[in-house]
């Protein structure tokens, strides 16, 4: 029988998944935290986990080095979803996609004038819609950490980042000025995988989904 590979990034999404793994009886044999391998086995010999960077679960999905994973929807957005099927929302590692600015910058006050905003953010594709939607011109720098100091030190008037408590924020003088989406970690299949694998994949997704629904 051919086995079910499962893509997972370390953190968050790796804790909060292990409960509704449990649910389909998927127990890993080692913690990701503290192993070094890539590739974990379960106690089910037809089911690995495979880890890697959050950012590249949709592509191991999506070629099919992997049938299932999960990611976070401001992942998804970025990768476009292509070649991607997305049967659930697993409703884990929640938090907001937001604009923020230094306290005191007069964001309000420099759309409405038409200003052209300097935004730094590793989420390009998400920030590029969300201003054009807005009729509101920006120059996008591309960060891939630490997207709170771009303001401090003037490299950018706004961020787009994930707020989660916003204490990250405070810390560093900024605030949230614009809610641009909700996000949530989805349940993620590789198209082909889910035809020639259903008697397999398809038990999990009820399990994961009836898991869901417990809350």
């Amino acid at each position: 029988m051919t086995g079910i590979t499962i893509a997972l990034s370390k953190g968050r999404i790796f804790d909060e998944t292990t409960p509704l793994l449990r649910a389909a009886d998927i127990v890993p044999l080692d913690d990701p935290e503290t192993s070094r391998k890539l590739i974990l086995q379960t106690n089910r010999p037809d089911v690995r986990l495979i880890i890697v960077r959050a950012s590249d679960v949709p592509t191991y999905v999506q070629y099919g080095a992997a049938d299932l994973g999960i990611a976070g929807k401001d992942v998804l957005y970025e990768h476009g979803g292509a070649g991607l099927y997305q049967p659930l929302d697993l409703k884990i590692a929640r938090c907001r996609m937001m604009v923020a600015v230094r306290a005191g910058f007069g964001y309000q006050q420099a759309v409405t004038q038409g200003a052209r905003l300097k935004v730094a953010t590793k989420y390009v594709q998400t920030a590029r819609e969300h201003f054009a939607r807005k009729g509101v011109h920006v120059d996008l720098i591309k960060l891939y950490g630490s997207m709170e100091l771009a303001p401090l030190v003037g490299l950018a008037d706004a961020i787009v980042d994930l707020v989660s408590s916003g204490n990250t924020l405070k810390a560093n003088n900024l605030v949230a000025v614009e809610e641009i989406m909700e996000v949530s970690s989805r349940l993620i299949a590789n198209q082909a995988a889910l035809k020639l694998k259903r008697g397999q994949i398809q038990p999990m997704l009820d399990i994961f989904a009836a898991a869901v629904a417990k809350g």
